[in-house]
């Protein structure tokens, strides 16, 4: 009996968004909205959204003891997601500066902060949490090192879900664990390197799953989402929504899609309803605040 559906490890950010008529470019400076800060990080997000879905749900992290801290430690707790993994000091928590346009579209830098000082000595200290978990997700706003430290911590049964995001060259033994490697047309060509990629979607998948990973699946925004495993690829049609703000919405999807994976879903019907999640996401402002519960994604 696992105590939980899912244990995300990850990041945890305060998202400090700007609206914008466009973004500026090299050297410009434009006006903006009003800032608003909002809980956020890959990481977080992932674990909120699932918690919204209703996932039994607990995050491994590491914020600031600071104001930014608070704000994300109650946002945790306020979806359900049970923040004892959640560790307090060493840094100042991670920030990440949102600037979004009026089609919903957004660039992020982000500052890891805290996120920098979440240590494989961290991951082994929580294996209680690794021993409980269905399901472990994983993203890059930590310390890589971090990330294999939690694929040798794996309980056995436990299924291993990353997004390679920010996106960089991955040891064949995490890329041996996932179950799916979930990537964007940016990530999965970040990760191919030198590799010759043409086609489209399907090629990279191809090209993946021959470096390891058990399962991929690519992410095409508006169009869906593309599955890639030992029986073959399928594509995953998108949900036609009108898009708000696409902030954080990669990361529901991916919480979406590892809860209902550890539910006993097949890969494509997990990427279904992900989809489903994701642009349901989409249609409200900021990340955590727009993520939908289960009767809403059922109501789309």
């Amino acid at each position: 009996m696992y105590d939980y559906d899912l244990l995300v490890i990850g990041s945890a950010n305060a998202d400090l968004v700007i609206g914008v008529d466009r973004r500026p470019g090299p050297g410009e400076t434009v006006l903006g909205s009003d800032l608003a800060v909002h809980p956020g990080g890959k990481g977080a997000n992932q674990a909120v959204a699932a918690a919204r879905l209703g996932a039994r749900t607990a995050l491994l992290a590491r914020v600031g003891d600071d104001a930014h801290g608070r704000l994300l430690l109650d946002a945790q707790r306020a979806a359900g997601v049970d923040t004892v993994g959640v560790l307090v000091g060493g840094a100042p928590t991670g920030v990440a500066l949102i600037t979004v346009d009026p089609s919903g579209d957004n660039s992020i830098v982000v500052s890891p902060g805290a996120n920098g000082k979440l240590t494989p000595g961290d991951v082994r200290a929580a294996g209680s949490l690794f021993h409980a978990s269905r399901v472990v997700s994983a993203q890059l706003e930590i310390p890589l090192e971090t990330v294999v430290e939690a694929v040798r911590n794996l309980a056995p049964g436990t299924r291993f879900v990353l997004n390679p995001s920010p996106p960089r060259p991955l040891p064949a033994e995490v890329l041996a664990a996932c179950d799916p490697l979930i990537v964007n047309e940016h990530e999965a060509k970040a990760i191919l390197g030198d590799v010759p990629v043409g086609g489209g979607a399907a090629d990279w998948a191809r090209i993946l799953l021959a470096r390891g990973p058990r399962s991929v699946v690519v992410t095409l925004g508006a169009q869906g989402a593309l599955v890639a495993s030992a029986r073959g690829v399928d594509l995953v049609p998108a949900v036609r929504v009108d898009a708000v703000d696409t902030t954080g919405a990669g990361d529901a999807f991916t919480a979406a899609l590892a809860w209902r994976l550890g539910q006993g879903d097949e890969l494509a019907d997990a990427a279904a309803y992900a989809v489903r999640v994701g642009a349901a996401a989409v249609t409200r402002a900021g990340a955590q605040e727009a993520y939908p519960t289960r009767e809403e994604v059922a109501a789309l």
